[in-house]
């Protein structure tokens, strides 16, 4: 007991020591523009390539990732990681120069301008906001809540722990937006990775260095047609998994556009990368392997299980303090991209063209909290978080990727067609989900990306009677 005191001590102080080096970055900057979209959510501009890069890396990582790759307990999902080098560079060099060009705010305002509609920018804002609070929130509680009490035993109810997550990342968000929340990003990312490197360090050291008696299927990168990640898909939808993820998710994005040039935040997204193939990739998968070795199936409660056995107990509260803040930074994230996407893309276009864009974004954060800690019971006991996160995601991943290549790849597209095609997809992957899979779900994915873009095409002539050109090469009219 009074070790766990003294850990619990450890965790609270260096998660304090966080906030407060956060507000000393912070203090003073910006405050007089709080009321404008550029400031709170976008941070004036005035992100560093730094933050930038720690903001991404922390955004992106976190328990989910931590949790649910390492419970799949075999290497092959390291495969996630490196494949994003691929998404990260599309962003880099495709996407951030049209939304620089563009001067975005957020994602969705890029289809409005292509489009020239509000319609579908609303439209494709309302799905990434309903899978912020349904998906994307309460996964990060629940994972953040497991990890805790896998580490330490805790006896505390899940949702106590999430909602005591949920609180603490909404104060951040709220009070200091995107600036707190990227330079809070920064400096629990320093620690997180700096602790879970030294996992991994002294997971491999508890077998001796040795991963014989573990099944070569857990430990090859090359996954057969029953894997979760068969090879031949990192040729297929792998590439618009990524290209979804990194170039038109709102909460990374947002990060990258908040840079005070395109130079510095193509400076921050390469530093990103650079840590997404170097570091990321033995964080998420080696601990795992480890555990499966040591304690067979463990599921989801593998890393937990693992970080409580290697490293030494005076040790449990920096790695439990790292945690905590990766989790309120993450889920600040989320909340403040979340804010960004209802007041900006919503509220603003249909409500009010001038609120007060802090008070607006209490109201909503508190709101989306609530909805997200009432969701945590539903993704409790799941077999595999981060595999059923990757099939929640098709549904709408791959319809919303095609909106933005016909308005990226094409000039003369009626928005609504471009809204047709979307619900044709979410209905065609939910066929392939749910009553029909001839293939791997990332193969449907790319299936369900090219159909889709071909019914918005078929329609925008045949029911709207307008011809699509394209909108590059010498048929251009406009660059993109």
């Amino acid at each position: 007991m009074h070790l766990q005191l003294v850990q619990a001590w450890i965790a609270a102080g260096l998660t304090a020591l966080i906030g407060v080096l956060t507000y000393l970055k912070c203090r003073g900057e910006g405050r007089a523009a709080t009321d404008s979209n550029r400031e709170f959510f976008l941070a004036g501009g005035g992100l560093s390539w730094i933050f930038v890069a720690g903001s991404i890396t922390i955004t992106n990582l976190s328990t989910d990732q931590l949790v649910g790759m390492n419970g799949n307990q075999m290497v092959l999902l390291a495969l996630w990681e490196l494949c994003a080098v691929v998404g990260l560079s599309i962003l880099t060099w495709v996407f951030l120069p049209i939304y620089y060009r563009n001067n975005c705010t957020t994602v969705t305002e890029l289809l409005e301008k292509k489009y020239k509609n509000v319609n579908v920018r609303a439209t494709i804002a309302f799905i990434f906001l309903l899978g912020n609070v349904v998906i994307y929130q309460p996964i990060t509680l629940y994972t953040g809540a497991l990890m805790m009490k896998s580490m330490f035993g805790l006896s505390v109810p899940t949702l106590v722990l999430a909602a005591a997550f949920g609180i603490g990342g909404s104060l951040y968000a709220v009070f200091g937006g995107l600036r707190a929340v990227a330079v809070t990003d920064t400096f629990s990312g320093i620690l997180l990775l700096g602790m879970c490197m030294l996992v991994v360090f002294l997971s491999l050291k508890a077998v001796g260095f040795d991963l014989s008696g573990i099944p070569p299927e857990r430990l090859t990168l090359i996954g057969d047609a029953k894997s979760p990640i068969p090879w031949p898909t990192l040729f297929t939808g792998m590439v618009f998994i990524q290209m979804f993820y990194w170039s038109t998710n709102q909460t990374i994005t947002q990060r990258a556009m908040a840079a005070p040039n395109l130079k510095e935040a193509q400076k921050g997204v390469a530093l990103a990368t650079v840590v997404r193939l170097l570091i990321i990739p033995p964080m998420v998968v080696i601990p795992g392997v480890v555990s499966w070795k040591l304690f067979g199936h463990l599921g989801d409660a593998a890393y937990g299980k693992i970080v409580w056995t290697v490293l030494p107990p005076w040790m449990s509260g920096i790695f439990a303090a790292a945690i905590a803040s990766a989790v309120l930074a993450h889920f600040a994230s989320v909340l403040n991209s979340s804010a960004a996407l209802y007041v900006c893309d919503l509220h603003e276009k249909y409500v009010n063209p001038k609120p007060d864009v802090q008070r607006l974004s209490l109201i909503a954060t508190v709101l989306f909290v609530v909805a997200a800690v009432a969701l945590v019971p539903v993704y409790d006991g799941a077999d595999s978080i981060i595999n059923l996160v990757q099939k929640l995601n098709g549904l709408t991943s791959m319809p919303v990727l095609s909106v933005f290549i016909v308005g990226l790849l094409f000039h003369d597209v009626d928005a609504r067609a471009a809204i047709a095609g979307l619900v044709f997809g979410v209905a065609l992957y939910a066929v392939f989900s749910f009553l029909w899979t001839p293939l791997h779900y990332i193969h449907m994915m790319a299936i369900t990306l090219w159909t889709t873009v071909g019914f918005a095409l078929l329609v925008n002539r045949f029911v709207f009677g307008r011809r699509a050109t394209l909108a590059f090469g010498p048929w251009a009219k406009t660059p993109a």
